[in-house]
């Protein structure tokens, strides 16, 4: 299957914007920052390795695969803080999935 070089593009960006949500439904807010940064990383880095194999090109460039990884993950956390945090989405989405319990009645 191939896909248009500029459909996997637009692709990777949308996900790029979408990825810090998918790491707060996947992580609690006593989740270590450091943590939360580590996965949104190897996630971003996933999704520019996947558009690079996406490409319909003669091959597959480990060179581009990085920079596509850089921009995702710059994408990434520009969402997170510049649009997920401040309209509060990333609060309700970590509260959507409750992993960890909080202690019971003291």
């Amino acid at each position: 299957m191939t896909v248009d070089l500029d459909r996997a593009y637009w692709l990777g960006l949308l996900i790029s914007v979408v990825l810090p949500i998918l790491v707060g439904l996947v992580t609690t807010r006593v989740t270590h920052a450091g943590t939360k940064a580590v996965l949104l990383l190897a996630l971003t880095a996933l999704n520019g390795f996947v558009i690079e194999l996406a490409n319909p090109g003669p091959g597959w460039d480990a060179g581009t695969a990085a920079v596509l990884a850089l921009v995702s993950f710059a994408t990434a956390v520009l969402a997170h803080f510049g649009l997920w945090k401040p309209t509060g989405v990333s609060g309700r989405a970590q509260d959507a999935l409750v992993t960890a319990r909080a202690p019971r009645g003291v």
